[in-house]
């Protein structure tokens, strides 16, 4: 995507937007934060902490950051919190802190960069920040030269041949390969830093690093895989949504919403804001609710309101395949969009609640469609409630706890 057309896509509705945009490309979503219409910061699902943790650590080494994040920390709003909190108490400076937010700018939007059929979603959304943070929004000239740049960078990354890589994998070892032949030191070589990270630590950029280490890649000595980011407290780390790449291919260029199978026709791992392990885990506490939505904008949205509302949020992109998520986890309540690319929404119910699993599971069908004979048809087919989309956060919510109450899953 070239950065003209990134700059149209992040040109906000309206000169005093305030709140997300938020990005999907293949299975990472990018929020980004804007203020009075300007890019205050950008975060990605993939490494949001690492990225904040390596950059921090540039600017400011003496913060131990960590030890002030908000418990438990919000997952969207976290990093702003702490802006606040470390320009209030004078551990951050202001124009050090500037350009730490350029750089991350300039990072999320290289990875952007590659996905030519990008769609955003502005979300008005208001977030307690304060005026001094409020000024270190980039401007719109700033914005531009960023784009300069990512499109110098990215002209530069593909001329080099490294369009099948990206900053974010790691460069990994393999085993029994002797570390003394490799150009950099093997500690960088343990499946513990991403090119951006390593790049960091030598001084170099992340172009000079992958083309030193393609060759070995290419010969079978080393390997760029996937990496989940750092933990937060309270909060369960994600898994790396990309797989190993042990050598170089034919670069490709990921659409917007990829089908549902890969090549070799295996499932797609389901995107889902919590891992499986902790699930199965927490969800004696609280409550799963599952999400049966093809959309990752929606269901993007609908973890972070569950989310901040203490449920764990079972994202489920394909019925069908995600039926044994279901039995696994026995999710409380069911949000099911009627429209799915694969299956018909009222089939789905119907099949829901033939399943002895669910016959007593609330569901509540999410859909745009919200006409009477549309209601009728959802509660034929076994619908506990109708909700049209996009659904308020307090309409969903106040719902969800009514109906969870009345199943007993939830005390009142």
């Amino acid at each position: 995507m070239k950065s003209t057309e990134l700059a149209a896509l992040l040109e906000p509705p309206s000169r005093n937007f305030w709140g997300n945009l938020i990005l999907n490309a293949d299975k990472t979503i990018w929020t980004l934060n804007f203020v009075q219409g300007q890019l205050l910061y950008a975060l990605d699902e993939l490494h949001a902490a690492r990225r904040w943790n390596r950059l921090l650590k540039q600017h400011f080494p003496r913060w131990d950051w960590y030890s002030d994040i908000p418990k438990p920390p919000d997952r969207y709003f976290w990093q702003l919190d702490l802006l606040n909190r470390g320009i209030s108490q004078q551990k951050l400076s202001l124009i050090r802190t500037k350009l730490m937010i350029r750089t991350i700018a300039k990072e999320c939007l290289f990875e952007l960069s590659p996905y030519s059929h990008l769609k955003g979603d502005w979300q008005p959304i208001s977030f307690p920040i304060s005026l001094t943070c409020q000024n270190l929004a980039l401007s719109g000239w700033e914005i531009s030269m960023t784009l300069n740049k990512v499109e110098m960078m990215r002209q530069q990354w593909q001329n080099a041949g490294l369009d099948q890589i990206t900053p974010n994998l790691s460069p990994t070892l393999r085993k029994n390969v002797k570390a003394q032949f490799l150009p950099i030191g093997h500690q960088y070589l343990r499946g513990e830093h991403t090119l951006w990270g390593i790049a960091g630590e030598l001084d170099k950029s992340p172009m000079e690093i992958a083309q030193t280490l393609i060759p070995f890649a290419e010969n079978g000595l080393l390997e760029f895989q996937a990496i989940p980011d750092l933990p937060l407290p309270g909060m369960p780390a994600l898994a790396p949504s990309s797989s190993t790449v042990r050598r170089p291919t034919k670069p490709r260029t990921p659409p917007f919403e990829a089908p549902l199978t890969s090549s070799n026709n295996q499932p797609k791992p389901q995107l889902s804001l919590s891992s499986d392990r902790s699930l199965a885990k927490d969800s004696e506490q609280q409550p799963v609710i599952a999400c049966i939505d093809d959309s990752p904008v929606l269901a993007h949205r609908l973890k972070q309101i569950l989310f901040s509302a203490g449920y764990h949020p079972l994202i489920i992109q394909e019925p069908m395949r995600g039926f044994s998520q279901l039995i696994e986890h026995k999710p409380s309540l069911i949000l099911l969009d009627l429209m799915l690319p694969n299956a018909d929404g009222y089939s789905v119910c119907k099949f829901l609640r033939e399943t002895p699993a669910f016959k007593k599971t609330p569901i509540i069908v999410l859909t745009g469609q919200s006409k009477p004979i549309d209601r009728a048809r959802a509660l034929v087919a076994g619908a506990t409630e109708f909700l049209a989309k996009p659904p308020q956060p307090r309409a969903l919510l106040q719902m969800i706890q009514t109906h969870l109450v009345a199943s007993g899953s939830l005390s009142g």
